[in-house]
């Protein structure tokens, strides 16, 4: 087994982030994912600076977590962006973590860069922290020799074939309850109630910095009981909240050993303290206290977990909240009872404090009265229970009070026989009998027949959705049902905002009537006479507006499904429900639809009335005895009798009982003026002293934020203090640093420009030697010019000699040659021919070829004049290569004239040899020996072609564009040397 310390939380801290782009209708969530498991963030507004304010945690021990180093695994993060509407995921970046950086010491957090980042013009970041902690949860309790508890979420042996992931709630809506645990397991019945009592010290949720709703904020506790949304009344005031207890229950149908693995499984039941969607604080209940290992109590009596639970607010870690002290602690007292169905117990919370008003009423009961709330469903609403009765009497202005509570309370009290009505004149007032009067000093009453039925019917507007208004509306609704023997309006209090796509439920929405009335005249008035109630939009700034009026037809309740029930004295009662929903029209303009109203209304049928006379409690029946009991009054006097005094008439005596009667009732007035004078100022004491510990409180809760912001900026003012001195320091480092660099800058220039001015020095000495051996060359060139010169002109003296010579044989007359000499002439005539037809061909194609390698040098040139302007950037490099360019092309012109000397050199041999060959031919033709003239003309045309193929080899190499590396040079040599072998043989 691994021991504690060998325990370890690989903890990633994803902070906020910066350089987002906003997109108001996305959300962002980044993913991690570790060793196969990944964990995600809630999803955050897309701004362009998100708060994430989240830690994602891996369990690990240090041996994996050495061997995970090991092979490099990686803890890779991805960004998304969500579109709530589609539900689209949109994937932004990643970022991916060395396992290697995590250290148990605490570590400052980092930013780092989205990688693959879709948002190409932003540099976004992220700033997250990484580190190793200790894993301090409590560990399971080892398993002992005697005694060994079971494992959490066990199964024990009388259902062992049973299956924990089997164990789940279903709810059963005709049965009205939640199943546990497989039907065939399931045979008992059981009440689980949650019971929210009281709150203190809740101010402590809310920090300086948090903005709540511009309107007056609404606050309530949010909790889910085996899958049922439940929410308590709202309440405005954090400091001292007042709210009624109120008690959620559940029907299950399950067993002792089922419910006790399932409450092993789900053990804390989470409750939260809610502003609007935002959760200011939570606490955890823990449910595993309910049913223990062999404890029989819930067969006896109802077992319960209650007391005061501290509220945590959330992400306290992240936000570095410093603790409160246990006194200022903010707590929400909680009850959780579970009991078996047949168990009649009521289990009732006191109280904390109850003020001196509920304790002078409330005589019959001493503890609070608890709402009741009943869930049949998988997710109920949070609909507002049934109002309690109020032990206060109902006031004349609360225009919410149901005529039942009005005509409840009148039973139970007596009006008061002092109580003075409106003023009358004397001369009204009647003689009444003794008995009239004792009847009206305890009020007015009416006569009921007798076939009349005793009806109770309750209205509740469960909740309006469906908005079709492109505004959000402040609402309240009102209805008002002189039948029911109220003309009073029923309105629901406080206004409630509702938005598009909304579901709100109404507050103190339920309303119960109960009257007497015949049954036909009940369903006639039902069928003539719609309900209407009226859509009313209130605003502080303006006057409240009616947006529209929904109709109910209350006849429809009357067509529903009887259901039978016992009343309070176990008579046979009736009781009929009807729910739906109708639209709200718009009372002005077009008979377009606003929304939609869900409600439910019930009639009740207590039979046949058995009291005849019902007290009214109306207003306007408030005379007492004493008011309508006017003065005695003498009978008038006869006509005949003799005139009295004035004062003894009765005209007069009724003027001073008058002027009594108004004196009577303005010393009543002045000391009602004074009574409310006193409860005004006992009210201001009471608000002024609430207020004065509010501002207490607040002062108390401002000097603990500021003790603790003073600590923080003690900190962090020494953390800056060291941080400016890292930047001096580094900025000294940054100029040292960039000093050397400077200097290393210019010592790298002047090497640049040393190495340059000897580079121009080389080259311009190269070109000075390469000067000189043009000049050298330039004389070899004329010396053999000279030579050249000097041989023609022996050749011209050679030739002129050996005209010389013909014509001294031809002097000779022969005629046996004179034939040949013919035969030869006319040879002669016809090679000259051919020698002027293959010059023009030649001359053509030298044209042509010259041409073709004058465009071909032309593209050369072009394409070098590319390269030159593509390589401007690298001078020196060019200059280098125009350098060996020119002392290549002076080397190319020192060989092409190295050519044309051998070529001048190869004609003279050729030129030569061609003497000696016409002289020997010509010593030949003088003896006799020449054989036939065709052996001269094949000698002479092989020598021609020899000189062409010379010529044009000399006239490409003069072009400059070939040497004797190219192939046609290459080919030309070849046919030179052909030819002059084949010479050499013949001669």
């Amino acid at each position: 087994m691994v021991s504690k310390s060998d325990q370890l939380l690989i903890v990633v801290s994803i902070l906020e982030g910066r350089h987002f782009p906003k997109r108001p209708k996305h959300l962002l969530v980044v993913e991690a994912k570790f060793d196969g498991e990944q964990l995600a963030t809630d999803p955050v507004e897309h701004t362009d600076q998100p708060e994430f304010a989240t830690e994602l945690a891996w369990e690990i021990d240090r041996k994996a977590l050495h061997q995970h180093r090991l092979q490099r695994t990686p803890i890779k993060l991805q960004c998304f962006a969500l579109d709530p509407v589609s539900s689209a995921k949109e994937t932004i970046g990643y970022i991916v973590l060395d396992l290697r950086t995590a250290q148990e010491t605490k570590q400052a957090p980092k930013w780092y860069q989205l990688l693959s980042n879709k948002y190409t013009k932003f540099k976004t970041e992220i700033q997250i922290g990484i580190a190793l902690e200790t894993d301090t949860k409590a560990p399971v309790d080892s398993f002992k020799a005697k005694g060994a508890p079971p494992r959490d979420g066990k199964v024990p042996a009388s259902l062992s074939g049973l299956d924990p992931k089997d164990i789940v709630v279903v709810l059963n809506e005709e049965g009205g309850y939640h199943q546990i645990g497989p039907a065939e397991y399931c045979s008992d019945f059981f009440i689980m109630s949650v019971t929210i009592a009281f709150a203190t010290q809740l101010e402590q949720l809310i920090p300086c910095t948090m903005k709540l709703p511009e309107r007056q904020p609404e606050f309530f506790f949010y909790y889910s009981l085996l899958g049922n949304d439940v929410t308590n009344e709202p309440f405005k005031d954090l400091i001292n909240p007042n709210f009624e207890p109120e008690r959620a229950s559940v029907r299950i149908r399950s067993s002792i050993e089922i419910l006790r693995v399932y409450l092993a499984l789900q053990s804390k039941l989470q409750i939260h303290l809610c502003c609007g969607d935002q959760s200011l604080g939570s606490t955890e209940v823990p449910l595993t206290g309910l049913l223990k290992k062999g404890s029989t109590e819930i067969n006896q009596r109802p077992v319960t977990v209650e007391g005061a639970f501290i509220l945590d607010p959330p992400n306290r870690a992240k936000q570095k909240l410093a603790p409160i002290p246990v006194e200022l602690a903010p707590t929400v007292g909680v009850s959780v009872a579970l009991q078996r169905e047949g168990i009649d117990a009521q289990s009732l919370i006191e109280l904390k404090t109850q003020n001196e008003h509920e304790l002078q009423h409330s005589k019959k009961q001493v503890l609070t009265p608890i709402k009741e709330k009943t869930l049949t469903g998988p997710k109920s609403p949070s609909v507002s229970p049934v109002p309690p009765q109020n032990p206060s009497p109902p006031t004349k202005d609360d225009a919410t009070g149901s005529e039942a509570e009005s005509l409840q309370y009148d039973k139970d009290t007596k009006p008061n026989p002092k109580a003075i009505g409106p003023s009358i004149p004397a001369s009204v007032a009647q003689p009444v009998p003794a008995s009239h009067a004792s009847e009206t000093a305890s009020g007015q009453k009416i006569a009921v027949p007798a076939t009349s039925h005793h009806f109770c019917f309750s209205i509740d507007l469960r909740s309006i959705h469906d908005l079709e208004v492109g505004f959000p509306i402040n609402c309240i609704l009102r209805y008002s049902y002189p039948f029911f023997g109220s003309a009073a309006p029923i309105m629901t209090n406080p206004p409630i905002e509702v938005r598009k796509n909304m579901e709100v439920f109404l507050p103190q929405s339920y309303c119960a009537f109960d009257f007497a009335t015949l049954p036909h005249q009940l369903q006639d008035t039902f069928l003539r006479i719609p309900l209407l109630i009226e859509l009313w939009h209130k605003d502080k700034m303006s006057k409240d507006l009616l947006l529209g009026i929904a109709r109910i037809q209350l006849s429809n309740v009357l067509s529903s499904e009887k259901t039978r029930f016992l009343g309070s004295s176990g008579e046979q009662c009736w009781r009929q429900t009807y729910s739906e929903s109708v639209p709200f029209i718009a009372a002005q303009g077009s008979n377009n639809r606003i929304m939609d109203l869900s409600y439910t209304v019930t009639l009740e049928d207590y039979g046949l009335v058995k009291v005849r006379e019902i007290l009214v409690s109306d207003s306007s029946q408030g005379l007492s005895a004493m008011q309508q009991k006017p003065p005695s009054v003498p009978p008038a006097p006869c006509p005949s009798e003799v005139q009295t005094e004035p004062r003894e008439t009765l005209e007069y005596k009724a003027a001073l009982e008058l002027e009594m009667w108004k004196e009577m009732q303005e010393d009543i007035f002045e000391n009602q003026l004074k009574q409310k004078e006193l409860a005004h100022m006992q009210a201001l004491a009471e608000e002024w002293k609430k207020r004065d510990r509010e501002r207490e409180s607040l002062v108390k809760k401002k000097v603990a934020e500021y003790t603790v912001l003073e600590g923080k900026l003690q900190k962090t003012l020494i953390d800056l203090e060291k941080r400016e001195q890292q930047l001096v320091l580094a900025e000294s480092e940054v100029q040292r640093e960039r000093k050397e660099l400077k200097l290393e800058r210019e010592r790298n220039l002047q090497e640049l420009q040393d190495s340059i001015r000897r580079a121009k020095e080389d080259c311009v000495h190269q070109v000075e030697l390469e000067r000189l051996k043009m000049r050298q060359l330039e004389e070899d060139k004329l010396r053999l010019q000279q030579q050249l010169n000097d041989a023609e002109n022996k050749y011209k003296i050679l030739e002129k000699e050996f005209l010389q010579f013909k014509d001294q044989q031809s002097n000779k007359p022969e005629i046996r040659l004179q034939s040949e000499i013919n035969l030869l002439t006319l040879e002669k005539v016809e090679l000259e021919r051919k020698l002027e037809s293959a010059t023009k061909s030649k001359l053509h194609y030298k044209q042509q070829w010259g041409r073709a390698l004058k465009e071909l040098a032309r593209l050369k040139q072009r394409e070098q004049e590319s390269q030159m302007a593509h390589l401007k950037k690298q001078q020196e490099e060019l200059e280098q290569m125009r350098l060996r360019y020119l002392a290549a092309e002076e080397k190319d012109t020192v060989k092409t004239e190295r050519q044309e000397l051998l070529d001048i050199r190869n004609e003279l041999n050729r030129l030569r040899q061609q003497e000696q060959k016409q002289y020997q031919d010509s010593r030949e033709i003088a003896s006799g020996k020449l054989d036939s003239p065709r052996g001269n003309a094949l000698e002479e045309g092989l020598d021609d072609y020899l000189t062409r193929l010379i010529e044009e080899r000399d006239t490409l190499m003069r072009t400059g564009v070939y040497n004797h590396e190219d192939r046609i040079i290459s080919e030309l040599d070849r046919q030179i040397r052909e030819v002059l072998a084949k010479n050499n043989a013949s001669n």
